[in-house]
């Protein structure tokens, strides 16, 4: 790889910004393209699907090479479902962070090895940053912990937003999000009830609905 080519790469890295390099099999040249700029190359196609999927690939008489930025999650209370759902993200490849400004619940005995942060969502966020390898599950059942960061979260471009709580619930939640001025289009990105519908009981089996939920929508879009 060429030396520039190589420095835009690490650049894009440390942007946290998808890139592909294509090379040729036969003379080796190579050619750096960005996750938007994608629709306008000849192997538009390909690319979206590479990008979408993470895989790396042969296709025809070039090698695609994907370089998404490591994906991300964003907890908003450190819950008893907090402590289901990070296992299994961390086996899923996800680099997780709890936010939680209650000091007594965010706790190195409670969450080992996990990145923990005791500000208030609207605090730490914006120093986070909220991209589109990004989901935030919000799950204190407190408007005041839990309303900031999900106004946040819907000015960005995290790929999947999750709130726990019942259907009346995300109701109430839905009206407070309008009375902070977000519109009807932005509301809708918030999956709540959070998870996909399993009839999930206890802890372990809503972390796997809220897994597999998380998955399809990065995967799939929806």
């Amino acid at each position: 790889m060429k030396r520039e080519l190589l420095n835009a790469l690490l650049d894009a890295k440390r942007a946290r910004k998808a890139v592909a390099i294509i090379t040729q099999i036969v003379g080796g040249a190579q050619r750096m393209v960005s996750k938007e700029q994608s629709a306008n190359d000849p192997l538009g196609n390909i690319l979206e699907e590479a990008f979408r999927f993470d895989e790396s690939g042969l296709h025809e008489d070039e090698f695609v090479h994907v370089y998404n930025p490591p994906l991300r999650l964003v907890i908003i209370g450190a819950v008893h479902i907090a402590q289901s759902v990070i296992p299994m993200a961390v086996q899923a490849g996800y680099d997780v962070s709890v936010i939680d400004p209650r000091g007594a619940f965010a706790t190195g005995a409670r969450f080992p090895d996990i990145s923990l942060h005791v500000q208030w969502p609207d605090e730490i966020l914006p120093l986070l940053g909220l991209d589109a390898r990004t989901a935030l599950l919000a799950l204190t059942h407190d408007p005041k912990i839990d309303d900031p960061a999900l106004n946040l979260a819907l000015h960005s471009e995290c790929f999947y937003i999750g709130a726990l709580g019942s259907k009346k619930t995300q109701a109430s939640r839905c009206a407070r999000l309008k009375e902070m001025g977000l519109s009807d289009e932005k509301i809708t990105r918030v999956h709540g009830p959070i998870g996909l519908e399993i009839g999930a009981k206890g802890a372990t089996e809503i972390a796997i609905s809220i897994m597999a939920e998380m998955t399809r929508t990065l995967r799939l879009g929806n």
